[in-house]
């Protein structure tokens, strides 16, 4: 009977450990995990899109000081009938009209001026989205990393303690069939065997998911994952974090810019009741294809208009816009406070994964001792096969509390970084090639058209885009 449950047992161990037991592959560090983040992230690339698109918007603003031209051509038919006081007569004809129409602003009180520069600091606010992005999917990198680094370190360790209940189990049978101790022992143990290796099922489901989250995280799967060589440099106290954090945190730099816009669309919306004046001309051929009947000519105007009543629909707009400013204004002091208080928190967390680090390192300590000293005693019969499986258990969770530890102080000394605005691929100087956004809008700025040699090097850029 005994010999069977330790060949199930040992079967048992075979298999779990073989489950349990990541593939071999070249070691990679942290860093390796965020260059991939940064280069893989589809979230990236979706918010890059989105700059790239109002990058346009300021092509489009300048397009409305730049001169407009049409062409326009018809082809009709005339007929009909004719009649007077001499007979009637049938009309047929076929007529052939070309046109050109041209039209210049001159001047509209700079409301379009007003328009391209709102739409430059919307460009602005949309960059340091873009920076937000990053940094969330590098914090989200290191969480993928750390957790699959501790549920990895926890599988070993479960894995362990397995093999040290499994011993003490082969002991208390070892001693019950010398009657040492009594058939209550041996239940102990095999209940406590049972019940490790349900923990090591779980901690082997949670390594299976922290692997799935790091191949969404990074774009492919974890191989063997090396510690990080050391915590980044941070602030030497929360009150440098937080005056760091509101000069450089993205979520405020946006805002700023959001203001801007909103302040230039006020002055803008007023610029509607200025005088609008505009040059237009035009140019039209048109000739009879049955006769040699034709006429030529244009025209150049000079036209001045100006809104007098629109229904107090120019008044609603321009109160709009303040209504607008006055809430980004406001949104400005929102984004303050709550990255303020994101520094904070994350600090805390910081101090308090550094204090939970020492308090386990010290628990670690006093319990490899205590459960040596238990084990010692219960070969010599002062402590029973429980005392040595409590004390065991006690080790259990002091190393399992340390790797917890150790994981959440990467994690939260990134996160302070984060906070701080610098968790970008910039600052931590990854081996990527970095996406400039001015790359881009220094191609659209001036609205080049497609026939342009500008144009047709912005066509090149685009196609390197789509391939990345």
């Amino acid at each position: 009977m005994i010999a069977t449950v330790k060949r199930r047992i040992a079967a048992g161990i075979a298999v779990l450990i073989v489950a349990g037991s990541p593939m071999v592959s070249a070691a990679e560090s942290l860093g390796d995990a965020l260059a991939d983040a940064y280069r893989n992230s589809g979230l990236l690339e979706q918010n890059r899109a989105l700059l790239r698109a109002a990058d346009e918007d300021v092509a489009t603003t300048l397009s409305q000081l730049r001169p407009i031209l049409n062409w326009t051509a018809s082809l009709s038919r005339n007929f009909g009938t004719n009649r007077t006081n001499l007979g009637s007569s049938g009309i047929s004809r076929n007529e052939v009209s070309l046109g050109l129409s041209a039209e210049l602003l001159i001047y509209d009180g700079g409301e379009s001026q007003l328009a391209m520069e709102a739409a430059k600091e919307t460009v602005l606010a949309t960059r340091q989205t873009l920076v937000s992005i990053e940094q969330q999917v590098l914090l989200e990198a290191v969480n993928a990393f750390m957790n699959v680094r501790r549920d990895s370190e926890t599988v070993a360790l479960r894995q362990n303690n397995l093999r040290l209940i499994t011993r003490e189990l082969r002991a208390a049978e070892d001693r019950f069939e010398v009657g040492e101790v009594t058939r209550t022992d041996v239940a102990l143990a095999e209940a406590r065997l049972a019940g490790a290796r349900a923990e090591l099922a779980v901690a082997q489901g949670n390594l299976m998911q922290s692997r799935e989250q790091y191949a969404a995280a990074v774009g492919r799967e974890p191989g063997s994952l090396t510690p990080p060589p050391r915590l980044p440099t941070l602030a030497n106290s929360l009150d440098e974090a937080k005056a760091v954090a509101v000069r450089t945190h993205p979520e405020i730099r946006s805002v700023q810019h959001q203001v801007s816009a909103a302040e230039l669309n006020v002055a803008r919306n007023e610029a509607t009741m200025s005088p609008t004046v505009k040059l237009r001309g035009s140019y039209g051929l048109t000739e009879q294809t049955n006769s040699s009947d034709y006429s030529r000519g244009g025209s150049v105007s000079l036209d001045l208009t100006q809104p007098i009543y629109q229904g107090g629909r120019i008044s609603a707009l321009v109160r709009k816009a303040m209504a607008q400013r006055d809430a980004q204004r406001a949104n400005l002091h929102v984004a303050g406070l709550s990255v303020r208080q994101q520094v904070g928190n994350a600090w805390a967390n910081l101090l308090s994964s550094r204090a939970q680090i020492e308090a386990s390192q010290r628990q670690v300590q006093a319990a490899q001792i205590a459960f040596e000293g238990v084990r010692e005693e219960a070969t010599l019969g002062a402590r029973t096969t429980l005392d040595v499986l409590n004390a065991e258990q006690e080790l259990l969770n002091a190393r399992s509390n340390l790797i917890s530890a150790q994981s959440g102080q990467i994690v939260a000394a990134y996160s302070v970084l984060s906070t701080m605005g610098l968790l970008t691929a910039d600052h931590l100087n990854l081996n990527v090639e970095q996406y400039d956004p001015l790359e881009y809008y220094n191609q659209v700025k001036t609205a080049p058209t497609s026939m342009s040699r500008q144009g047709r090097q912005l066509d090149k850029l685009l196609k390197r885009l789509g391939k990345e």
